[in-house]
């Protein structure tokens, strides 16, 4: 498939992650975390998310950009009415934990797509021999509600092994300004603020 809005995701596919274990720590175990596996569906079911994807973990504009900003701001989409912010990545769990630990993200919560198999499903996968990289996931957000995709915010120029790496559509900004200005779902938050992201000490706002 390739995704489009009204359609469901995949609800059914299994991920595997790595959680910390508070009575392994308790015991003092060296690595207190265990193995759980979660389904697309446990995460999306009934739930309004904002799911955002990038080519992968410790890459320059997804450490840079796109993961702090969805973090700065995450209150700022709650209080317009989403669930949960969630960032995926063609990487393994403890890839993901590891990036995220980091990058020092308290909020927004990590998706191991290590195998691609949601990727490949709504039509997200590319080649990335030409970084050494394999197969991984475009760049794109979306907006779910029960699963279903509201809005779509797919970086242009879908390809195999393209040079350019572009983020203008599927950064907070542009996905805060669509929930909040043009969403057609009655939410509250229309008259928040986002906290605009250009790099450490950042002081510009948008209403």
């Amino acid at each position: 498939m390739n995704i489009e809005i009204g359609q469901r995701v995949p609800m059914d596919i299994v991920w595997n992650t790595r959680v910390r274990d508070q009575e392994m720590a308790d015991a003092g175990e060296e690595n207190p975390y265990r193995w759980q596996s979660l389904t697309s569906g446990d995460l999306f079911k009934d739930r309004r998310i904002v799911l955002f994807a990038l080519p992968g973990a410790f890459t320059p504009t997804c450490s840079a950009k796109q993961l702090p900003m969805y973090e700065q701001n995450y209150m700022a989409f709650k209080k317009a009415g989403v669930d949960d912010i969630y960032c995926l990545s063609v990487n393994d769990s403890f890839v993901m934990n590891a990036w995220f630990r980091y990058q020092n993200i308290k909020h927004v919560k990590p998706i191991p797509d290590g195998s691609g198999l949601f990727t490949a499903e709504i039509g997200m996968m590319v080649d990335k021999d030409n970084l050494s990289f394999g197969s991984r996931s475009w760049r794109y957000a979306l907006l779910l509600n029960d699963g279903i995709v509201e809005k779509t915010f797919i970086e242009d120029g879908f390809g195999d092994n393209i040079g350019d790496d572009p983020f203008e559509v599927s950064d907070a900004e542009t996905v805060f300004d669509y929930i909040t200005n043009e969403s057609p779902v009655d939410m509250p938050g229309r008259q928040l603020t986002l906290e605009l992201f250009d790099g450490p000490g950042a002081k510009d706002k948008m209403s």
